[in-house]
């Protein structure tokens, strides 16, 4: 098949910095069987076309991007048609593959990755914080031949939107990140180690609020942070008013072979995110061996309470109690560990390949818009 899929970013050419591994590693193997070309909306600033895990990257640029994208995938079919448009991330991904598809009629499928179902106001954040977000969502998802989400509360979401979706998680390359077993925990401070980058929906407030309510109760650890700052400094500075310069490190962002020793010295991976459809880090804690606390959502909230331990978005003392429950019981964190990583295995990257192709093959060639509209 030919393959057109479209991305907001996460393709960088040079394939650590500004990408999205997951993506990667799931191109990488639709591109031994098919030929995938994949559309980026704003990698860079400028239009440029490049090799990347044996599928050839078509980066539209800024201006006028999502008409362009559709003018671009329009091109690439001239020369020889796609079989397949396939958004990873709705929004405007959704809007470039679904436009893209009912004018060349081909079908398309788009994947929930994001807070595209989401509306928090208060931060900003999530495609239906008003109006015309929740409608182009509303049509985007109706004019989609198959849609999918990494997690079953988006799913849950989607079904009450009255879509019907099917779960596909974006998973691990065991490649690339190999299965490492579930370790006890020596004496001395707990290692924590919390991966995302810094911003309002990750919510790293209520992570240090958490541990400084840990730091009150005497319990002793560290904490590595990993991810880019774009809050200029704001949590660093409440790590410092809280008490915590000596127990916290911010290391910023880091490539995936820089991560790996990192995570594999932890004990626990710790979340704090307001909304998450995955989160990716917290499957490649759990190949490494690594349990996870976190808030409810995304894969915490369906793996919870057998293979995760959460605690509600916002609400840093049942965090707290959370990480301390499990810190203060080796044999259940050994047991989260062991139950996560099954799972994560299960649903490795080659399982979203496979997943995605049965998909691919699932779907009917498209008829005329009337017809596609869902009810």
């Amino acid at each position: 098949m030919k393959l057109a899929l479209v991305v907001p970013g996460g393709v960088d050419r040079g394939g650590e910095r500004r990408v999205i591994p997951a993506l990667l590693h799931f191109i990488a193997r639709l591109a031994q069987a098919h030929e995938v070309h994949v559309f980026a909306l704003r990698q860079e600033a400028k239009p440029a076309r490049w090799p990347l895990a044996g599928a050839t990257i078509h980066n539209v640029g800024e201006g006028w991007t999502r008409w362009r994208a559709i003018r671009a995938i329009a091109a690439e079919h001239r020369r020889a048609p796609f079989d397949r448009i396939h958004a990873i991330f709705s929004g405007p991904c959704g809007q470039v593959a679904v436009a893209a598809g009912l004018w060349l009629h081909c079908p398309t499928l788009v994947h929930i990755a994001g807070g595209e179902l989401v509306a928090l106001r208060d931060i900003r954040y999530g495609g239906r914080q008003n109006w015309r977000g929740r409608l182009c969502e509303a049509l985007v998802l109706r004019c989609a031949d198959q849609v999918t989400a990494a997690s079953a509360p988006i799913i849950d979401i989607l079904h009450r939107l009255g879509i019907d979706a099917q779960r596909v998680p974006l998973g691990v390359d065991l490649a690339a990140w190999p299965p490492q077993s579930p370790r006890r925990r020596p004496a001395g401070p707990a290692r924590l180690i919390h991966v995302a980058s810094l911003n309002r929906v990750k919510d790293q407030h209520t992570l240090l609020h958490a541990l400084a309510a840990l730091k009150g109760r005497g319990i002793e650890f560290t904490m590595d942070v990993v991810g880019v700052d774009t809050l200029a400094g704001q949590i660093q500075r409440l790590a410092t008013t809280l008490g915590l310069a000596s127990h916290v490190r911010f290391l910023g962002f880091r490539t995936q072979r820089e991560l790996r020793p990192l995570m594999c010295a932890a004990h626990l991976l710790v979340m704090s995110s307001r909304h998450e459809a995955g989160p990716l880090v917290l499957l490649e804690a759990a190949v490494a061996g690594i349990p996870t606390v976190g808030t409810a959502v995304g894969h915490l909230a369906e793996w919870s309470p057998a293979a995760a331990l959460t605690a509600p978005p916002g609400d840093w003392i049942a965090l707290a109690d959370a990480i301390e429950h499990v810190l203060a019981d080796e044999d259940l964190r050994l047991q989260l560990a062991w139950s996560a990583q099954r799972r994560a295995m299960r649903e490795d990257a080659d399982h979203t390949a496979r997943a995605f192709e049965a998909l691919y093959l699932s779907v009917r060639d498209a008829p005329a818009l009337p017809v596609r509209l869902r009810r």
